[in-house]
């Protein structure tokens, strides 16, 4: 996960901007002062220096000199108004910082860091999604059977980061704890089945256009129909065939 220093005057709009990334970045909160994001340089070392130009007046130019001489390849974003961005106009011509001209709205502010930073920023309606194209996509198997869950797995594990769940339950405890980019679901299983484990899944805004490609084992016509009603990404039939399950989850995510 990238890591953000939020460097500013500790107000409401710092930790607004905080709540922001959190969900998307590691982030640090820095006062305005020179000292104290020196040291938080060095210890977070930082993929990103975020700065609220508010109240910066009040300030000399230290944090600027410290981050443009000392750390010259981490980018920097600030935050504040044409007036504000003149106090400090000498920075700007080298590309490391960059101004965002308050007032300035959430999409822009991520659509600045993803850009920096190399990353996608899917938006879905009031929704934020930011990936790391170069980090390998995370599918969650859900499978009842130990068995069908090792084999999936060594399928898949030299081109994805694979995540695994014994039940639907355990499912949504692992969700919780990565979202994953795409999930493959047992349809038959106990207590909590694969319908059931969608109905889950799509309940909660946050996860409902997740990916989920049906694993079966029963391959009569009224039950893929029973399965494509649920209008899932895909369904596969067990036992997988790894030619097929890959071509599925890359049509799908």
């Amino acid at each position: 996960m990238k890591k953000i220093l939020l460097v500013g005057k500790l107000n409401d709009v710092i930790k607004d901007i905080e709540r922001l990334l959190s969900p998307f970045f590691k982030t640090q909160l820095c006062e305005l002062k020179t000292e104290s994001a020196d040291g938080m340089l060095k210890v977070f070392e930082p993929d990103l220096v975020l700065l609220s130009l508010i109240g910066a007046s009040d300030v000399d130019t230290g944090i600027f000199d410290r981050i443009s001489f000392e750390y010259e390849s981490t980018p920097v974003i600030t935050i504040g108004t044409e007036k504000e961005q003149r106090l400090f106009f000498r920075f700007y011509g080298n590309g490391q910082f960059e101004n965002l001209v308050r007032p300035v709205d959430n999409k822009d502010i991520l659509t600045a860091i993803c850009r920096r930073l190399n990353l996608e920023l899917i938006i879905a309606g009031d929704s934020f999604i930011v990936k790391d194209p170069n980090v390998k996509k995370n599918v969650l198997i859900v499978d009842d059977d130990a068995v069908t869950l090792r084999g999936i797995r060594k399928m898949l594990c030299e081109e994805y980061d694979v995540s695994v769940a014994t039940s639907g339950i355990q499912a949504m405890t692992a969700i919780g704890k990565q979202r994953p980019d795409l999930i493959l679901l047992d349809y038959e299983m106990p207590v909590c089945d694969g319908r059931q484990t969608l109905k889950m899944i799509r309940a909660d805004k946050e996860l409902q256009d997740i990916p989920v490609i049906f694993l079966t084992g029963i391959s009569d016509k009224p039950h893929v129909q029973a399965v494509l009603e649920l209008k899932p990404a895909g369904y596969l039939l067990k036992p997988a065939v790894k030619e097929d399950l890959i071509k599925a989850i890359q049509k799908s995510i």
